[in-house]
């Protein structure tokens, strides 16, 4: 479960080789447009991307980036499956912005030959967690972006990629309107529940044995911030760093927040349930536990412009529920996983 992205299935390497790409072009599958004036140049960790304008032809190898360039209206021509059993690879928030666009899902090892027949004038390995050799052999292809230097292969913020990549095709505008409107939402959020500001919330996962939650650097644990919630001090220390803290089952007392949010790729969780010292933790006895399942849990891991605001519809309602102040209000999707007290 436990991947730099959970809620799904192990991420794949590309299957890149300096070999594939030499064949490509003998095969004259690589078109490399000519410089002209107004290129847009984007220095990153492995470099810089540089294009002669505003990208049409897109490959979105990140795992989530697929969500931006669809809030801008540039369907990519293809992008890479992560998890789950969704038409083209796209989920219901995004849906609607595919506007009858069928791309390409590329899965499993995805060689050089099959990028480059795409014709793409821009491929967005942001998110990617391709190497630098990978790197290399696809800006070959067509100019490559990647995360700045000095981030994390899956440290760019939702709002950071969404205006890198505006500039990218040349929808600068729109990508600040999507961004705009996406955090006035989270903003109207907190001014219904001024109370939550300052109190203490977690995202928490338990899966196969593993308990643990989600530090503020992930996806996860920012859409708690973003709701005016404080971390948890002693995730982020165990945390250290990275973007989850292991838990030891017998110890549960790091997830005794004021919201505990468990995240679930299931919508039923019977090992949660089972889950013995989750019984003595009080935000479980005071009904303050909220339950994400499976289509909400894949909104908050992929963490886009576009699947937070449908995070925040499925969990608004229950997080006031739970934090009420009264242990006998019921928090439906709590009652609904068995979760509840």
């Amino acid at each position: 479960m436990l991947n730099s992205k959970t809620s799904g299935g192990l991420r794949a390497p590309l299957s890149i080789t300096r070999r594939a790409v030499l064949g490509s072009i003998a095969a004259g599958l690589l078109v490399r447009p000519a410089m002209a004036a107004g290129e847009l140049r984007f220095p990153h960790a492995f470099g810089e991307a540089v294009l002669p304008g505003p990208a049409k032809r897109v490959v979105s190898l990140g795992y989530t980036t697929h969500d931006a360039l669809l809030a801008l209206e540039v369907p990519p021509v293809a992008l890479r499956y992560w998890f789950g059993d969704q038409p083209n690879g796209v989920w219901p928030w995004a849906q609607p912005f595919l506007n009858g666009a069928t791309p390409t899902m590329i899965s499993g090892e995805a060689g050089a030959e099959t990028i480059a027949a795409l014709q793409p004038d821009l491929i967005i390995g942001i998110g990617s967690g391709i190497s630098e050799a990978e790197y290399a052999v696809l800006s070959q292809i067509a100019p490559t972006l990647m995360q700045e230097k000095g981030r994390g292969a899956y440290d760019t913020s939702w709002d950071e990629l969404t205006r890198t990549l505006g500039r990218a095709v040349g929808k600068d505008a729109l990508a600040e309107e999507r961004i705009a409107a996406t955090k006035k939402l989270f903003a109207e959020a907190r001014a219904r529940h001024p109370d939550w500001a300052g109190k203490r919330g977690v995202a928490a996962y338990h899966f196969g044995g593993d308990t643990g939650a989600f530090t503020s650097s992930d996806t996860r644990g920012r859409f708690i911030s973003e709701l005016g919630f404080a971390p948890m001090p002693e995730i982020e220390k165990l945390g250290a760093g990275n973007f989850y803290a292991g838990l030891s089952p017998e110890d549960l007392s790091p997830l005794d927040a004021d919201l505990l949010l468990w995240v679930s790729s299931f919508d039923s969780a019977p090992d949660l349930v089972a889950l013995e010292m989750r019984r003595m933790t009080k935000a479980h006895r005071e009904g303050r536990e909220v339950f994400a399942g499976s289509l909400t849990a894949a909104a908050l891991s992929f963490g886009s412009v576009l699947s937070l605001p449908f995070a925040l519809s499925q969990l608004e309602a229950d997080i006031a529920a739970a934090m009420d102040g009264d242990p006998a209000t019921k928090v439906a999707s709590a009652v609904k996983a068995g979760v509840a007290p």
